[in-house]
């Protein structure tokens, strides 16, 4: 992937040096994970995809979290820093291109920040931790990252590439733009009043538009840029592949629930996002009143 020379975002905060601020673990039903603690369970749930505190609100009937302020002003990663200088340059490249397509459709598009974080860092939906993957928290409208995260990939999720990394920020960026055109709060609407399989079943849906909007991301992008360099896109499809509901609870429990699926199989990840890839278009990623996912 040719990145070097492409602009930077301005739109990244970097939390790295002040570890973050909060402190302490967040709670699941009275129990909590420790600062560090990298569980593959949860990143299976947690990775790519919404914040795990939104989601456990709202299901337990409870309101958003309290807004946590960061302390002291914002800083900008540091120049010499290659990893932030790659995200920067992910999240500009996604910048450009929601911009493109929403100046299309008539529209403004408002891009989220990127928060680079250690360890936990306060956020608009509670207490963020390394242990949940990257997420995107609606509250604040911001996607949050700890790069340690991108070792996770490779090493034991089994996704090496860069390019695999920008498919991790694009995705989340892709819960940003589902945010703005309102289907975010169209979806949190319904938890609660429908049953448990009935959720999943529209997690399931909601993520993999965010894929499906990953894929967009890398149509517009290549076309603006021509970036991308063989594998590029193996690498991508093969970390759609490696975080699938499917393949993460072979993995780890030997069995396939697909009813408890979030996120949805590593062949519908790998669909959907080569849906966006090939069509560029938001109205070809409808994984909500598509008959087949």
């Amino acid at each position: 992937m040719k990145w070097e020379g492409n602009r930077q975002s301005d739109n990244v905060e970097d939390r790295r040096s002040g570890g973050g601020g909060g402190g302490g673990g967040f709670g699941f039903g009275g129990r909590s994970i420790g600062v560090g603690t990298i569980v593959i369970a949860l990143v299976a749930w947690g990775v790519f995809g919404v914040n795990p505190l939104t989601t456990i609100g709202v299901l337990s009937g409870g309101g958003p979290a309290p807004v946590q302020q960061q302390q002291g002003p914002a800083q900008k990663p540091p120049a010499n820093d290659a990893r932030a200088a790659f995200v920067s340059t992910v999240l500009a490249s996604t910048e450009d291109a929601w911009g493109q397509v929403f100046r299309e459709g008539g529209a403004q598009y408002r891009p989220p920040k990127l928060v680079l974080f250690r360890g936990v860092t306060p956020t608009a939906c509670g207490t963020g931790q390394a242990a949940m993957g990257p997420f995107y928290c609606p509250g604040d409208q911001k996607v949050y990252l700890d790069m340690d995260f991108f070792d996770t990939l490779s090493r034991q999720l089994g996704a090496p590439g860069q390019f695999a990394q920008a498919y991790v920020v694009a995705h989340e960026v892709g819960h940003h733009v589902q945010t703005l055109l309102g289907t975010t709060q169209k979806v949190d609407g319904m938890r609660g009043r429908i049953s448990q399989a009935q959720q999943n079943a529209l997690s399931v849906r909601m993520e993999l538009q965010a894929d499906c909007y990953a894929g967009i991301w890398a149509n517009k992008s290549q076309q603006a840029k021509n970036w991308l360099e063989q594998g590029d896109i193996e690498s991508a499809m093969n970390a759609a592949s490696r975080i699938g509901d499917d393949t993460l609870q072979r993995e780890q429990t030997g069995t396939v629930r697909p009813d408890s699926f979030t996120h949805g199989s590593s062949a519908q990840r790998q669909r959907w996002f080569a849906t966006g890839l090939k069509t560029g278009s938001w109205q070809a990623c409808d994984t909500f009143n598509a008959q087949n996912l």
